[in-house]
């Protein structure tokens, strides 16, 4: 599930994945490569959703490459004519595909939170999906919740706005190992009964909404981002504050923060990067010392080296860290969203570079440095907020008042109470 990109794949047979090793946890049941041949649900080269798949090239030029004759181009007549198989790339991984089209049934599940219509089994007709015979890094498909055409919640809302229109996730907590077992995270399809903005007590007072919100920042160019306005992050006691790029949307359609569940960690551009991790490590180096074997051999940083002994407290002792959205709204991360332990076992490689002494472990701030920022006329959101940050947090997306809202949850209760 990824809301960092709007289309639905599935790989079919037959099916090569290029340096997938790794890549998926091998207990987790795999859907196997569909196989899908039936000509009669292709999606047409004339199609405008074969237009967005690629690139938004006019339909005349993706019919021609269809081979669909010239007449029948300029009489607007190749609708027999399939759309042509496409390029789709993620940050780390990419795929071939072509776009198919078949019914999806969706079977909710009953609890209190969810509606009688809503409890009803939906069925899509006609169903557009990528079909990929090729990947590289992408063994097992994604269900792209962007806000493209294509997307899940978009082919969802023209069936049932109330289920497409808003949604909501909530990350249980990272496991960096296959063989520690999780519960799922759950996703939750039309969000609505417990969490409206106004809630009625007993004593006919208003009860606040347990969501706080920001708002979308709109972006007509790139309107399958979800990105909201980062003003500035605080570390401990010291706020910096963000360039305008990461708080609002220029002309272009360039800048903004764009909340996305298939990034691991937030990127920062370079210079707000720098300005945090300096902070946090100024701070935290008064008491433990620099890992630089940790930071050269990860890419992380700053990075710190921490012994039982020294600390009777037996934790770590770090600064807090405050994210201050558009609207006023702050959201104050578990130190576990943006510090991470490496115990023994997993830190194996340091371990044979440097002899570690006796109940020493490394910890490192869980956040990316993605550059410096680009003034192209395409370079997309200047920010991203990523799925280890909002890991414990409840995220709900309102697609029809343009507002993203966050909820701190243990997201395994949430679990366990949608399937009570």
């Amino acid at each position: 599930m990824d809301t960092g990109s709007d289309l639905v794949w599935f790989p079919c047979a037959p099916f090569d994945c290029i340096m997938c090793e790794g890549k998926y946890d091998p207990k987790v049941p795999y859907i196997k490569p569909l196989n899908y041949n039936n000509s009669a649900d292709f999606i047409p080269c004339d199609s405008p959703l074969c237009s967005a798949v690629h690139s938004s090239l006019p339909s005349s030029d993706i019919c021609a490459i269809s081979n669909c004759p010239l007449e029948s181009i300029e009489m607007s007549e190749c609708s027999s004519f399939a759309c042509p198989s496409f390029y789709y790339a993620y940050a780390d991984g990419s795929f071939v595909a072509r776009l198919y089209r078949d019914n999806l049934s969706l079977e909710p599940i009953s609890s209190s939170s969810t509606t009688t219509q809503q409890q009803k089994s939906l069925h899509l007709k006609n169903f557009t999906f990528g079909c990929a015979n090729t990947a590289l890094a992408e063994p097992i498909g994604v269900a792209g919740f962007g806000g493209g055409s294509l997307s899940l919640p978009a082919q969802l809302a023209t069936f049932s706005p109330e289920l497409g229109n808003r949604f909501s996730y909530c990350l249980i907590s990272h496991s960096f190992k296959f063989d520690r077992i999780r519960k799922p995270s759950p996703l939750i399809l039309g969000r609505y009964d417990d969490q409206k903005e106004k809630k009625i007590s007993d004593h006919g007072g208003v009860v606040p909404s347990e969501f706080i919100y920001t708002p979308m920042l709109d972006n007509p160019k790139h309107p399958y981002y979800y990105c909201v306005g980062l003003e500035a992050i605080q570390i401990g006691t010291t706020k910096i504050d963000t360039p305008m790029s990461l708080k609002r949307v220029n002309s272009k359609g360039n800048g903004g923060t764009v909340v996305d569940s298939g990034t691991t960690f937030t990127m920062l551009p370079s210079v707000v990067f720098e300005a945090v991790a300096n902070e946090f490590g100024n701070r935290v180096g008064k008491m433990y010392k620099r890992a630089v074997e940790t930071e050269d051999r990860t890419g992380l940083r700053p990075c710190f080296y921490y012994n039982n002994k020294n600390n009777k407290r037996g934790n770590w002792r770090v600064p807090k860290m405050v994210l201050h959205f558009t609207g006023k709204v702050s959201i104050s991360l578990p130190q576990a969203n943006y510090f991470f332990e490496f115990s023994g076992d997993d830190d194996e490689e340091g371990k044979k570079k440097k002899k570690k002494k006796k109940g020493e472990k490394v910890g490192c701030l869980m956040l990316g440095n993605a550059g410096e920022e680009e003034e192209g006329e395409s370079s997309g959101p200047a920010a991203a907020l990523g799925n280890y940050q909002q890991q414990g947090f409840e995220v709900v997306y309102d697609l029809g008042q343009r507002k993203i809202g966050f909820a701190k949850k243990k997201c395994s209760s949430l679990w366990d109470n949608l399937n009570s």
